[in-house]
């Protein structure tokens, strides 16, 4: 069992398993992308395997694949046909953009992985392809709902960026009102690759919840896990629910469970936090699984109790990074 300095047990990673992205979001990187990593400093499907089964052993017991784009990888199912043969892993998840993950629909539905969340910030064409510089509206639409019509317990994540699609807020919920489904609302987070200035944003989770409370009065607020990062309501009358995930202002940092790896091998303990590790090396030497033990378990012994305390670590720089470089 995983517990930090502050008494919190981790037993939840999340896995990058690419930085790469076929999509260009606005909010996440500039227009010409980034600089992606080599492929000789990614993680092979291998390794990801190996890091896998000995955070397993210490005690995760849910891991979700990220990216960037994490079906842009090729051997990407190898990985997830391995994930569910392990012992102790009770939960294996996988969040993606639905460009790409048609053809492997019918495995990961074989394969028992049926938590998929989607990211889709706009339900109308010209707004998503305004926010992701892609031309992908019709496939994106078409594999959300064949995820949907066949069983796969699907979140939507929606990032509500002031000036662009605020107004698709409330149109998303009466689209998905007869599907069980979740609808995510997340504030805007300032993981851009530079791309512009972030001081702070309109739209954080009392302002979304204010303005959904105009179209929908009546919604009951849902008990929640106490890790969730989500804070969940029903709307009468709608077959699934809706959330709202205070990503910015960082409400749910005292019950946080949450290790990130991202495809190169750094171990992050906070999204706002640096680094505290690197696996890669370790995991090419000796004594690989010994090291990457050592290596979690001293990253995990030193974690910022909140985003804010992680954040000053790097103050300065802390928002030079993309979100698919540091692993969604």
């Amino acid at each position: 069992m995983l517990i930090d300095n502050h008494n919190r047990q981790i037993n939840y990673l999340r896995l990058a398993v690419t930085d790469r992205c076929n999509l260009r979001c606005n909010y996440c990187m500039p227009s010409e992308g980034i600089d992606f990593a080599e492929n000789n400093k990614l993680l092979t499907v291998d390794e990801l395997i190996q890091v896998s089964e000995v955070l397993v052993g210490q005690g995760i017991d849910k891991i979700r694949i990220t990216g960037g784009e994490p079906f842009v990888r090729k051997d990407l199912m190898r990985l997830l046909r391995a994930l569910t043969k392990m012992s102790g892993l009770n939960d294996i998840s996988v969040t993606t953009n639905a460009t790409v993950i048609g053809p492997h629909i019918d495995e990961l539905k074989e394969l028992g992985i049926k938590n998929i969340n989607v990211s889709l910030d706009s339900i109308n064409r010209e707004t998503f392809e305004r926010i992701t510089r892609r031309n992908q509206f019709d496939t994106v639409h078409n594999n959300l709902i064949r995820l949907i019509t066949e069983g796969f317990n699907v979140r939507i994540n929606f990032i509500v960026l002031e000036g662009q699609n605020e107004q698709d807020i409330i149109p998303i919920l009466e689209v998905m009102k007869h599907h069980k489904v979740s609808v995510r609302f997340l504030e805007e987070m300032p993981f851009n690759g530079g791309s512009k200035n972030f001081d702070g944003i309109k739209w954080d989770h009392k302002a979304i919840l204010e303005h959904v409370t105009l179209a929908y009065p009546n919604f009951q607020k849902l008990e929640s896990p106490k890790t969730s990062t989500s804070v969940n309501y029903k709307i009468p009358g709608h077959a699934g629910t809706f959330g709202i995930i205070p990503s910015f202002t960082r409400t749910f940092c005292g019950s946080c469970n949450r290790l990130r790896i991202t495809a190169t091998g750094d171990v992050i303990t906070c999204l706002y936090g640096k680094p505290k590790s690197n696996i890669r090396d370790i995991i090419r030497g000796e004594a690989a699984k010994e090291g990457i033990e050592n290596a979690i378990l001293k990253a995990v012994g030193s974690r910022a109790k909140t985003g804010f305390e992680a954040q000053k670590e790097h103050s300065r720089t802390v928002f030079d990074n993309s979100m698919t470089s540091i692993g969604g």
